[in-house]
């Protein structure tokens, strides 16, 4: 029978009881509330209350300021209620820790006076809002930045406008500013809170900017640091303060010698802005956190943060745990990813293109975040795990690239970010489960993340998100008009196995606007988004506006879909096996239960077929073509989307009739079917784009693509005028997607072709290798002579070898190359990335000549 819901939507769905200000306006009676933290001698930041070691993981997050502000006010969105809902989803989360470097370009003048205006308004409710949840604040008053991007920075009035990053930390008037505007800012009560930010105990420290660029004597870049504090101090400021030492690490021995308490850092291990998706293996970019300032004497002792991370342009919900660890490996204390998406804006992802985070958008990475915040808070400082891939069972925690999956299993919680097979270690001691997909102890139809918290014995608290599809790529070119990621709000089937409730239980929604109450049978039911209390008992006791940590049982907080229409995410097969059947997928939107979807085929050789697409679940539809379209050759394709009289054809998204005479669109999708024993191409520069280069060859000098003398073919040309430090240039090009479809035939290839010529004046060495999927690298070093000449190189002679890290991490001083410990045998099927590299010895390459290589394709053959 299905179910009786009734929701009420509204611009964003929020149910939302705040805590009574009553402790917190008590508090303006005293003039400081008692400090949690301090840093002790040896640099560990410790709880003032038993002197144990503290810890702080969580987001930084921006809407009180520049584009962050901009954005959500244009979706004419409530400020205060986007903060409401976001920093719900924080404490959802389990996130103890937020930082943001304050746009002081927005709330200074020239001279550093503070001008009390919306943004800092906005910013004090933050604070406040952030204090209801216990989650601590790091204060970062500079961020230099102008307050434009994406956009076009606006004319604000403060003094980093006026002097920029680099003239602010030389220039004395500068100098006088900003320690004008420390005091001012430290002197400034919060509206809300009733305190100064040093009275303010849930502001636990400060960083005195973000990310300085460093330049001129280092005296005055010690004297600098120093005189901020000194301002900083000077308010009555008894609080941790820490400095970036990172961002220009030249000058760390100068930042050392200042009188902080501890030295901030961050990690982008997968570079910034790919302007796509990431495809392949990162956790070895995460192996550990190099830190190259240990043998500076001033910066030992001292407390260690890091202010922002993330994996740029991954999707994948399996790196953050492992970030985690490394972190904890290398001695860090705090940990804030950026930037955590608002709600209100998510859906396009325009915030911060390469970054892209959000409870409700990106359930699997919000999930993974939760579990990388316990990993940070379980595990010891400075303890090692080992080497990838045996560091990826750490503690009570594992990662997966090859499950997408992160995942904590201990006596109290149970936590997955993907489907999972893993069996909870003890299910009847459980308090809490959260996850995406399912479990031994969850089935769920669902793609939204949904959470269970033990309110008392045989009593439950149920909450449930509405499901994500992703449906564009979230990384490539953002705008406001393009949804990346679909809300849909549907009735899904869920069956909840704990002991303690039994086969049969209650459950009843306590949200605003849910009336939803039923039955269990055998631990099934259907279910909606919402929260909803599950019991043993006709009647559980639970109190809706009860409270469950720093959340109250019937909060809830889900955005309504941006657009309903339907929509079809497909990525095709670039080539597929001749004479074998294969299956195309895709992710299908805004379709109900009875909508007709199918495929169109043609395989230009007279065969025309029309195959039904069937629903899989989770919104994902397949079709497999037959046999007898796969001739060599093309097959062209086009999807149908029918739901009564109305079509849909993609790609391009056309209504109308396609069978209609006036019908003139003709947007298709295509395959090419490989002839029997043909080759299998791995790189070719005509059509593939997505390269990661090493060293950044961007000028029109060193990076080229040139014709040859095949009509309709191109090269690619690297050039550099003098190999960086470490002696080596290349590329790395994702080929995963290229094995896929002919995934039959790969045990029948035994060579590896790469058609080359090098633009150095003699042969140079050229290595070629295959990295797979388990991060191991297989290679051959071949001589590569100045005119174009097909190499062959049989797979049986490739051998272990480390591989580079691309895209470079930033900052840059991280590993270069990683080398898995790995003594199987070389699998084709396991392939995923192709690396092609030159390596010279500065001692006999000849002095001042460019080293560079020209290639014109990569390919398998088969002996």
């Amino acid at each position: 029978m299905k179910p009786n819901f009734t929701f009420l939507l509204l611009p964003f769905l929020v149910c939302f009881w705040v805590f009574s200000p009553k402790t917190l306006l008590a508090q303006s009676k005293t003039s400081k509330e008692a400090e949690l933290v301090y840093v002790d001698q040896k640099g560990i930041l410790r709880w003032k209350k038993d002197n144990q070691e503290a810890a702080f993981f969580g987001v930084n997050y921006t809407v009180p300021f520049a584009y962050g502000y901009r954005s959500v006010k244009a979706r004419n969105v409530d400020l205060e209620k986007a903060i409401d809902q976001d920093v719900y989803h924080m404490a959802r989360l389990g996130l103890d820790a937020f930082r943001v470097h304050v746009w002081d370009t927005e709330i200074t003048d020239t001279l550093g006076n503070l001008l009390e205006n919306e943004h800092l308004r906005l910013f004090d409710y933050l604070v406040y809002k952030l204090k209801q949840r216990n989650i601590r604040i790091m204060l970062t008053p500079i961020a230099f930045w102008g307050n434009g991007y994406p956009e076009k920075d606006e004319e604000t009035p403060g003094f980093s406008r006026l002097y920029g990053k680099q003239k602010a930390l030389v220039n004395e008037a500068a100098f006088k500013a900003q320690e004008n505007y420390l005091k001012q800012l430290l002197h400034h009560v919060n509206p809300y809170t009733k305190l100064t930010y040093g009275a303010d105990a849930n502001i636990i420290g400060a960083e005195v900017n973000n990310e300085p660029h460093h330049s001129g004597p280092k005296a005055r870049t010690t004297e600098y640091v120093n005189r901020m504090v000194a301002a900083m101090r000077g308010t009555g400021w008894t609080k941790p303060i820490f400095y970036n030492i990172s961002e220009s690490p030249r000058y760390a021995d100068a930042v050392a010698r200042a009188n902080v308490n501890g030295f901030s850092f961050q990690w982008y291990p997968t570079g910034l802005v790919a302007n796509h998706t990431l495809q392949g293996n990162y956790l070895p970019h995460v192996d550990r956190y190099h830190i190259p300032f240990d043998t500076i004497p001033e910066f030992r002792n001292k407390a260690l943060m890091v202010y922002e991370f993330d994996a740029g342009d991954v999707l994948g919900s399996y790196l953050y745990p492992a970030m985690a660890k490394s972190f904890r490996g290398a001695g860090f204390q705090w940990a804030t990813q950026f930037a955590y998406d608002p709600l209100a804006t998510a859906y396009a992802n325009t915030e911060y293109q390469t970054h892209y985070l959000n409870l409700a958008y990106t359930p699997s990475k919000a999930i993974s975040l939760l579990i990388a915040a316990k990993a940070f808070h379980r595990l010891p400082l400075r303890k090692s795990y080992g080497v990838y891939p045996a560091d990826s069972v750490f503690e009570a925690f594992r990662v997966s690239y090859k499950e997408a999956l992160s995942e904590m299993n201990t006596a109290q919680e149970f936590l997955y970010s993907n489907s999972t097979r893993t069996q909870p270690v003890n299910a009847a001691k459980l308090k809490r489960v959260a996850g995406v997909g399912s479990s031994p102890l969850v089935s769920y139809s669902g793609t939204g993340a949904y959470f269970l918290d033990k309110l008392d014995k045989g009593v439950w608290r149920l909450e449930v998100m509405p499901d994500a599809i992703p449906i564009r790529d979230p990384f490539a070119k953002a705008s406001p008009s393009k949804e990346v990621t679909r809300i849909q709000w549907q009735t899904q089937d869920m069956q909840i196995r704990l002991a303690e409730l039994g086969e049969t239980f209650t459950i009843t929604a306590v949200n605003e606007g849910n009336t939803y109450l039923a039955a269990a049978q055998g631990g099934r039911f259907q279910v909606q988004p919402g929260t909803y209390v599950l019991s043993k008992k006709s009647k559980s006791g639970v109190k809706a506006e009860d409270t469950f940590g720093a959340m109250q049982v019937r909060e809830f907080v889900a955005p309504p879909p941006v657009d309903t229409k339907p929509y079809v995410a497909h990525q095709p097969l670039k080539e597929v096996s001749a004479g074998k059947p294969f299956v195309l997928t895709a992710q299908i939107v805004g379709v109900s239960p009875d909508t007709k979807v199918s495929v169109q085929l043609n395989n230009q050789a007279a065969v025309y077929k029309t195959v039904a697409m069937l629903n899989a679940g989770a919104s994902l539809f397949k079709a497999e073509v037959p046999a007898e379209l796969t001739s060599p050759g093309l097959i062209n394709y086009r999807i149908l989307v029918q739901d009564g009289n109305r079509h849909v054809t993609f790609p391009g998204g056309y209504e109308g009739d396609p069978w209609a005479w006036d019908y003139y669109q003709n947007d298709t999708w295509q395959t090419f079917v490989a002839a029997p024993n043909g080759a299998l191409p791995l790189f070719n520069p005509t059509t593939d784009r997505s390269i990661y280069v090493f060293p950044n060859l961007w000028r029109s000098d060193e990076r080229q693509l040139i014709t040859t003398l095949k009509p309709g073919q191109l090269v690619l040309k690297l050039t550099a005028k003098e190999l960086p430090a470490e002696q080596t240039m290349g590329f790395h090009h994702y080929i995963g997607d290229k094995l896929k479809g002919r995934e039959t035939e790969l045990s029948g290839f035994g060579k590896l072709v790469i058609r080359i010529r090098t633009s150095n004046t003699t042969a140079v060495p050229v290595k070629v290798g295959l990295v797979t999927r388990n991060a191991s690298a297989y290679a051959a070093t071949v001589t590569v002579g100045t005119v174009f000449k097909d190499i062959e190189i049989p797979l049986s002679s490739l051998k272990p070898d480390s591989f580079v890290l691309l895209p470079r991490p930033y900052p840059g001083f991280h590993p270069f190359k990683f080398a898995g410990a790995t003594s199987a045998p070389f699998q084709l099927q396991q392939v995923e990335k192709l690396e092609i590299s030159l390596s010279q010895d500065p001692k006999s390459a000849p002095a001042g000549q460019p080293n560079g290589f020209e290639v014109e394709g990569v390919w398998l053959e088969k002996e």
